[in-house]
């Protein structure tokens, strides 16, 4: 099984490690313990489809592929759960779930309501670190797209998501929107090689990471919009398949 060589993405998503005021700058974040670490290769394999749709897998095996004690497994295994990528099937085994149109359209539903509000918040309540960060993380997924690199494209996305829930300064909807990204990554990855439109998906998140670091408001949440217009349209387009 393929080892990948995956930088440390920080769960900015939990609550944990948010500031309790607005403007406050987040703590410096925690080493990434063993659970996240398996939780962040095995994502990664089941979006990029290295682990198939429909893929049966044992934690025993993924312990030993990912050199993880079993435990860190199960918890990893436990958390995709809820982010619909795996299913959990009692003394039968766990499952990948099929990529789904349907969900994905029902997953895209809830995220523009999610996606504005984090958007916006973050463009309004990022400090001047995360701002950079923003500007630093454009200039990462321009040049990802330059050298026709999905997989850190696909991170660069990850991180996005992240970073920007922490800079709302909301963990509710962090930790809600958190369940929804994955699922809709691998649903483009899918489907990303018919449509050839790696270039236009990065200049929209491009175009949203500018905007939160201009504190541009209501460009943030027009960024957020026109996001998931782009994978709405990509998910109808795929209706004719069912």
């Amino acid at each position: 099984m393929e080892r990948f060589d995956q930088s440390p993405r920080p769960n900015m998503s939990d609550p944990a490690v948010q500031p309790s005021e607005p403007g406050v700058q987040p703590p410096m974040q925690p080493k990434r313990t063993l659970m996240e670490d398996a939780y962040r290769r095995l994502e990664e394999m089941i979006v990029t489809l290295e682990i198939a749709p429909g893929s049966v897998v044992s934690e025993a095996i993924l312990s030993r592929s990912l050199n993880i004690g079993t435990t860190p497994i199960r918890e990893a295994l436990q958390r995709l759960g809820r982010e619909h990528l795996v299913q959990i099937l009692p003394r039968r085994g766990v499952v990948v779930t099929e990529v789904d149109v349907q969900q994905q359209l029902q997953v895209l539903e809830v995220r523009r309501e999610l996606d504005r509000l984090i958007m916006r918040s973050a463009a309004q309540r990022a400090s001047a670190a995360e701002r950079g960060a923003f500007t630093g993380m454009a200039a990462r997924m321009r040049a990802a797209v330059e050298a026709g690199d999905v997989r850190a494209f696909l991170r660069l996305d990850g991180e996005f998501n992240e970073c920007a829930a922490a800079a709302a300064r909301n963990p509710i909807a962090a930790e809600t929107v958190a369940a929804l990204h994955a699922v809709s990554r691998r649903f483009w990855f899918f489907h990303h090689r018919d449509l050839c439109d790696m270039p236009q998906t990065a200049e929209l998140h491009i175009d949203a990471m500018r905007a939160i670091a201009a504190g541009d408001e209501q460009a943030a949440a027009r960024g957020a919009e026109r996001l998931i217009d782009q994978l709405v349209a990509l998910a109808k387009s795929r209706l004719h398949q069912i």
